[in-house]
């Protein structure tokens, strides 16, 4: 196998309360940046983030990458509850990310930010997403964030 065959599973917009800064810390810059809400769409389900259920405990290691480790809670249409959990990681010049942390647009050709989501449900229609693999491709947005995520087939 020279190359990965994948399909496209959904696309997710976060939206986001304020961040909270704990400073430097043994391991780098930590922030909490709390979930309060957001959507997901794919051919084979879609629904809403829900609020208050998740968050981002982000740290800025001492490269200067950023480095993610998110839990969201997903309510599908039809009522399904699925855990959402994902790393993953960003980095850009030193300008690109004083953009991003001004609240700025910035395209996401000018920063690398990709994820490997992983699934848990017990709701029956949706259970095989506990056994897939994924990768996200991201976008930093103010106020949010928004992931393409495909299925490695």
């Amino acid at each position: 196998m020279k190359q990965l065959a994948s399909r496209h599973l959904l696309t997710l917009s976060i939206d986001l309360h304020p961040i909270y800064d704990l400073g430097t810390t043994p391991t780098g810059h930590r922030r909490i940046v709390p979930v309060s809400g957001g959507s997901f769409e794919g051919e084979r389900l879609r629904g809403e983030i829900l609020p208050h259920a998740g968050s981002d405990i982000l740290i800025t290691r001492g490269d200067g990458v950023f480095q993610q480790d998110v839990r969201l809670a997903l309510r599908t249409e039809d009522g399904a509850l699925i855990l959402m959990t994902y790393r993953g990681v960003r980095h850009s010049s030193p300008q690109v990310a004083q953009r991003i942390a001004n609240g700025e647009s910035v395209p996401p050709t000018d920063y690398y930010l990709r994820t490997a989501p992983f699934f848990e449900t017990g709701a029956s229609q949706y259970e095989w997403l506990n056994r897939v693999v994924t990768i996200g491709v991201g976008e930093r947005r103010p106020n949010g964030a928004s992931y393409q995520v495909f299925e490695i087939l």
